[in-house]
């Protein structure tokens, strides 16, 4: 046994040994944090883009004169030392047909839903199929200049909407093979929606001044803007010997249901685990099937469904410095929030003041794992996604997904573990 005095000297020692730990501990972190390079760009520069693929290849095949503008600065992540997993041979993949370009168009939401659509056949049935994305955009269209003809209210009207409007137009009005509908004139490479759209605006603003146009008069007008520059929609088609009608051929030639496909979002700003509006421009048909989920579910969708096969769409905002054409990542940088604050409430807090927007749909097609977290292979329609050497991919952190994608399409059955939380 110690005696007082033996005592307050060994506990005298011990707040001395703790101290002088503590302090080495400090020191051993310092030294450790500054030995290693960060694990996220922690620069930002202003960089000169000159238009790449979209200047260089779409407009110069187009025979625009755009071609010659000069470069814009914008603000990036100096990506420069970083070394990115984007070795497509490193991510288990689901099949999906070769990336094709947009054009110039603002319709990656129906490139992004069908290409998934296409990896949904072959998963279930084995069968390569390409599906018309001209026809969806057609009827699209449609159903803009018939909610505008009623009168329902201000209808947003831009060529943007959301993947799941896919879905619906297939349910609606079938869908058809590329090889019938190739929505393009013959010879010409890249899809060009600029004049359309323009005309279609014009058509538009006359609907809505002439307060005695039907609904049958303003659509004869629009499909006749649309036929002159997609083509007239075949009302029968043959496909493997066979004849059929858009919709006979969604319910009998392909081996999906669009009913099938659910979409998800998370936001603090409706309640968790119920159905929602998306409140985002290009959901102009305010729909309200979106399953809202909290963060850490709405990132268990998307892993569920990849690493067992099943692919999916995702939308979000692509215009942050750490998305980038020439490393081809997607990554947050250090000087936007440290990967540590990546949550719900930094989330919210971009949704809240619009700094997050739906500017694009991709469709995720593989996985990689590693030390750093999981990382997303997507297959990209935009322009430039064909800037690097992987021509029409991209390879997005799990910290992008969290902070700056804001919905998902998926096969139910890839979400069953989250909805299973949900649907009693």
């Amino acid at each position: 046994m110690f005696d007082s005095a033996q005592l307050f000297i060994l506990a005298d020692n011990f707040r001395v040994m703790k101290k002088i730990t503590v302090f080495f501990s400090v020191i051993l972190i310092t030294l450790s944090g500054a030995a290693q390079l960060p694990d996220r760009p922690a620069k930002a520069h202003y960089m000169k883009y000159n238009g790449g693929y979209y200047r260089d290849v779409i407009l110069k095949s187009l025979n625009d004169t755009a071609t010659g503008q000069s470069a814009k600065e914008r603000l990036r992540a100096d990506m420069n030392g970083f070394h990115f997993p984007t070795d497509t041979a490193l991510y288990t993949r689901v099949w999906h047909n070769p990336p094709v370009s947009q054009g110039r168009t603002g319709t990656c939401w129906t490139f992004a839903a069908i290409s998934m659509l296409e990896s949904e056949i072959f998963r279930i049935s084995g069968k390569k199929t390409r599906l018309s994305e001209m026809y969806v955009v057609y009827f699209e269209y449609i159903e803009r200049i018939k909610a505008i003809a009623k009168k329902s209210g201000e209808v947003y009207f831009a060529e943007g909407s959301e993947s799941n409007a896919v879905t619906k137009i297939i349910r609606e009005y079938g869908i058809i093979p590329l090889e019938a509908f190739p929505g393009k004139p013959v010879g010409q490479e890249f899809h060009d929606h600029k004049l359309l759209f323009e005309r279609l605006e014009t058509y538009k603003k006359w609907v809505e001044f002439c307060k005695s146009a039907t609904e049958a008069k303003s659509l004869g007008g629009f499909e006749e803007i649309l036929t002159d520059f997609l083509g007239a929609v075949p009302d029968t088609f043959q496909y493997e010997g066979r004849e059929y009608t858009p919709m006979s051929f969604s319910r009998e030639a392909l081996p999906f249901s669009p009913m099938d496909y659910f979409s998800f979002m998370s936001t603090k700003s409706a309640p968790y685990n119920q159905r929602g509006e998306l409140v985002e421009a290009d959901n102009w048909w305010h729909n309200s099937d979106y399953y809202n989920v909290a963060l850490e579910d709405f990132v268990t969708v998307a892993v569920n469904a990849i690493s067992n096969g099943y692919s999916f769409t995702v939308c979000g905002d692509v215009s942050e410095p750490g998305f980038d054409a020439l490393s081809e990542a997607a990554v947050i940088p250090a000087f936007d929030i440290p990967s540590e604050y990546i949550n719900e409430d930094s989330r919210e807090h971009r949704l809240y003041n619009q700094s997050t927007t739906d500017d694009h749909c991709m469709h995720v097609v593989g996985f990689y794992r590693n030390d750093d977290g999981y990382w997303f292979l997507l297959k990209d329609s935009g322009a430039g996604a064909f800037d690097g050497p992987n021509k029409g991919y991209r390879f997005m952190h799990e910290d992008y997904l969290r902070l700056k994608m804001m919905n998902i399409l998926v096969h139910k059955e890839a979400a069953r573990p989250v909805l299973d939380k949900i649907i009693k």
